[in-house]
């Protein structure tokens, strides 16, 4: 029997990110009741994320005081290319050992007794914040998610655009020719000089081969594993030259990137979100802003760039909203495949 309160009907969101899970319970309204963050597993592949969401969410709901069976249904933001209708996630390559193509929401839903639906982790942010957040006053949007990697997701008139699943993919647009190799494994593109995991190994490398920097000092303080948003961001109080530099050049790639994006859409308003995209905030979307004007075409007219409004949540949130999506009977808006010519 599905749970409900005053507020009405509760469902569950996931936003699966490349080094943090969050999970949330929220009612008719998108007022959360309880949540619950997991970090990422770093290695066992789908089955271990997987695991890992059905965690959360448990832990979501007890906070929530109701059970994973008692929802109306979980909605999962996945990295990769998202097959909205069976659930499946493929080319997630910013998750461990993520091979092929995975049935991430029939594993789940198994676990929790619910149904689960899956969305892009981008553009189901996006979707949030058009419909509850910074977009809310626009009717076509580019939403971009800073963190582990890059990603697009993008409104127009009014509806996501989801292409044929792997619609978006803003972090592989190529910002260089023959340039860094991306965690892709093609080169140029802006996730490899601006993506949080292709920025730390850089880092890395730099470390080891004797640059100095306190990014890995700072970790180890935090008890982190991986060089986290937060790291970055006490990097640069700190005025960390290695971290400073990176963050510079991922600043530049971004907007490049952005202003290409916006060259082709023309949307009226873009979104900056996202681990870091959150963590740094206003200065550095208006840093964005201005790494686009050598490269966009209309600069007479302007998009709006602004921060995402939601902050961590929209993920999350923005996964919720697919539950009700289903529920309303919308199937989720994929452009036709023009027939071959005859």
């Amino acid at each position: 029997m599905e749970a409900t309160t005053a507020q009405g009907r509760l469902r569950g969101g996931i936003d699966l990110g490349g080094t943090k899970i969050e999970a949330i319970v929220v009612d008719d309204g998108n007022t959360v009741l309880g949540s619950s963050r997991h970090p990422t597993p770093s290695s066992g592949g789908p089955e271990a994320v997987a695991a890992e969401l059905v965690k959360a969410v448990r832990a979501a709901c007890d906070a929530a005081k109701t059970e994973p069976s008692a929802l109306q249904g979980v909605g999962v933001g996945s990295p990769g290319v998202v097959d909205e209708a069976t659930g499946a996630v493929s080319t997630a390559r910013n998750l461990p050992d993520w091979e092929g193509s995975f049935e991430l929401g029939a594993a789940v839903s198994h676990e929790l007794g619910t149904p689960v639906m899956v969305g892009n982790d981008v553009q189901v942010a996006t979707d949030a914040e058009f419909e509850l957040g910074a977009g809310r006053p626009y009717q076509s949007l580019l939403g971009v998610m800073w963190g582990t990697g890059v990603g697009g997701g993008i409104i127009l008139d009014g509806k996501p655009w989801l292409g044929r699943g792997g619609a978006g993919e803003i972090g592989h647009v190529v910002v260089k020719i023959d340039g860094r190799r991306c965690p892709c494994g093609r080169r140029g593109c802006m996730e490899a000089y601006a993506g949080r995991a292709a920025m730390e190994a850089r880092a890395r490398r730099k470390h080891e081969d004797g640059t100095d920097t306190d990014l890995f000092k700072i970790m180890k303080e935090r008890g982190r594993t991986k060089l986290t948003s937060a790291v970055w961001a006490k990097a640069l109080e700190r005025e960390d030259k290695l971290a400073t530099e990176l963050i510079d050049e991922a600043v530049e790639a971004l907007g490049a990137g952005i202003a290409s994006a916006q060259n082709l859409l023309d949307v009226q308003a873009i979104v900056i979100g996202g681990g870091l995209g959150v963590r740094l905030g206003d200065p550095f979307v208006k840093r964005i802003r201005k790494a686009m004007e050598p490269h966009l075409f209309n600069d007479a007219n302007w998009p709006e760039v602004m921060l995402a409004g939601l902050g961590d949540l929209g993920g999350a949130l923005g996964a919720a909203l697919l539950v009700s999506r289903r529920a309303e009977g919308t199937p989720a808006p994929v452009a036709e495949t023009p027939s071959a010519p005859g």
